[in-house]
């Protein structure tokens, strides 16, 4: 079905939870989109999730019938508005188990002029929380500005 129904959860990791209870059951079938990256607010030095799991995988668990990704969390907003990582066309990384899902979300990014890259299983979400995190320090500490990040050259 073109276009796919894709929901994108755009609310902070602890509200996860909270949503997959209340929205799961109208959740099922659908392209769920992640874009949580697990920070520890408080320290500012860690994720909070397990070392071999991810918010994603934590969500995906919650929500056994929906088609979870994990995408989004490794751009800035101003990355996504302006479409370039210091000169570079901005790439939404996709990670997750669902094949199709992946391909539907992928096209909808590309669609939307972004372009867009399978970074592989669910498990590989672990990794791109990992890099959200990282970007997010950087910026904080003002070695890239919210305008910037990494930048992925096919």
């Amino acid at each position: 079905m073109w276009p796919p129904v894709v929901v994108v959860l755009a609310v902070p990791y602890p509200a996860l939870d909270g949503l997959a209870a209340i929205y799961g059951d109208q959740l099922t079938g659908k392209v769920v989109v992640d874009v949580s990256n697990p920070v520890d607010f408080a320290t500012f030095d860690s994720l909070t999730v397990s070392p071999d799991s991810s918010a994603t995988a934590e969500l995906a668990a919650r929500l056994p019938g929906a088609r979870v990704v994990k995408a989004f969390n490794t751009n800035f907003a101003g990355t996504l508005a302006s479409g370039e990582t210091g000169g570079v066309p901005v790439t939404v990384l996709v990670a997750g188990d669902d094949a199709d899902a992946k391909k539907s979300l992928i096209e909808v990014v590309t669609a939307g002029g972004v372009q867009a890259g399978d970074a592989g299983s669910l498990k590989r979400a672990r990794e791109l929380e990992a890099v959200g995190f990282l970007q997010m320090v950087l910026a904080v500490q003002e070695t890239v500005g919210w305008g910037g990040g990494f930048a992925v050259r096919p």
